[in-house]
């Protein structure tokens, strides 16, 4: 009995009791004050919350909390999705990605998303592997040889090719919309629907004709 008598603690002065108090009435200050350590917040909940019902819905995670003096209050926070945690990458670049897989191998994704200056959650810049990573997180299919062409979207160079003419003729049909293509970020491949070729492939694009003759174009004799 003198033992635990000698190990209880003194009783608060009227000033300390006081100080206590003033804490209660704020609980920012108490909870986040320097010298509050983590099982001093936690007998803070505890003194505080009878209890937490958590239910989960499909987007997000509804929570009941229950004080100890009778009063609930609701609360509804995100639900993170496979794939999702503190560190994840923006939906532009996750929309991106998604994007050029279609298109890319995950070397050439990384090489692109590294020219655009983006970066990963933590700050990094992209690898062959963090692509694969981010593609398996997310449920995204690899990129196949030839799925452009499955698809019905020959490449620029392959436009070209049909139509008889440089790459850079069909960049300017594009351009000026004769050709309607899409590009998923600058740099990256065009998407040229195969339906956007069928009326320009009987056009002259492909002969070879003089051009139109100037009549201020001077002749030089080299005889």
């Amino acid at each position: 009995m003198a033992a635990i008598a000698a190990e209880r603690p003194e009783r608060l002065s009227s000033e300390e009791k006081e100080r206590l108090m003033a804490l209660g009435d704020d609980l920012a200050t108490a909870w986040s004050h320097p010298n509050a350590t983590a099982e001093t917040r936690k007998r803070v909940l505890r003194s505080a919350v009878k209890e937490i019902v958590v239910t989960l819905a499909e987007e997000r995670i509804e929570l009941l909390l229950h004080w100890q003096g009778g009063d609930h209050a609701r609360l509804s926070v995100p639900r993170n999705r496979a794939g999702q945690h503190r560190f994840g990458t923006t939906g532009e670049v996750g929309d991106l990605i998604r994007c050029l897989a279609r298109q890319l191998s995950d070397g050439a994704i990384a090489a692109m998303l590294n020219r655009l200056g983006k970066k990963t959650g933590r700050g990094n810049a992209w690898t062959q592997v963090r692509v694969r990573s981010f593609r398996n997180g997310h449920g995204i299919a690899v990129h196949r040889p030839g799925e452009m062409a499955e698809r019905g979207e020959p490449t620029l160079k392959e436009t070209a090719e049909r139509l008889g003419v440089g790459t850079m003729t069909v960049l300017r049909l594009i351009g000026d919309g004769t050709i309607g293509a899409s590009q998923a970020c600058k740099g990256a491949p065009w998407a040229i629907p195969e339906d956007q070729l069928g009326p320009l492939k009987d056009s002259c694009f492909g002969e070879v004709r003089p051009r139109t003759a100037d009549p201020n174009q001077e002749e030089l004799d080299t005889q």
